[in-house]
């Protein structure tokens, strides 16, 4: 191994839906897999689709609707994953997100504009309610700027 990847393992209601989403809209190939799982390269990390019965993996779990964190305006929703990309391969995840249709819980915008940690970011759910945050930095040492 030649760097360091991250694992992570997440809930799923359905995987056909989860296949799709992973697979043909955000383009990640796909690893082994199983009738209760798949694994995907999400830009050189793996994760893997578990298939959960029961009510929706990310559905809220009270009234007042899912978890949130403000965050520069706005409602930043707890738990997300996601990776840090490129300028250039954010803004190609971007268009390839609106061309699929994916419907944004937060618009691909810069956040922090002209402040310390200024960065591009968008958020999406998938199939399963899963929340995604995709990011990216222009100047990589503004990652852990204080």
């Amino acid at each position: 191994m030649t760097r360091a990847r991250f694992h992570h393992a997440f809930p799923v209601h359905d995987l056909a839906a989860a296949r799709n989403f992973y697979g043909q809209v955000l383009g990640c190939p796909e690893g082994r897999s199983s009738e209760h799982w798949i694994d995907f390269d999400l830009y050189g990390h793996q994760i893997v689709a578990h298939l959960v019965e029961g009510p929706e993996p990310g559905a809220a779990t009270s009234t007042r609707g899912p978890a949130t964190n403000a965050v520069d305006g706005h409602d930043v929703p707890v738990p997300h994953f996601g990776v840090l990309l490129e300028p250039a391969d954010w803004d190609a995840l971007a268009r390839r997100l609106r061309d699929q249709g994916v419907v944004f819980v937060i618009e691909p915008h810069t956040r922090f504009a002209g402040e310390v940690g200024e960065q591009s970011t968008m958020f999406f759910y998938d199939p399963s309610g899963n929340a995604l945050e995709f990011k990216s930095f222009a100047d990589d040492s503004q990652v852990f700027a204080r």
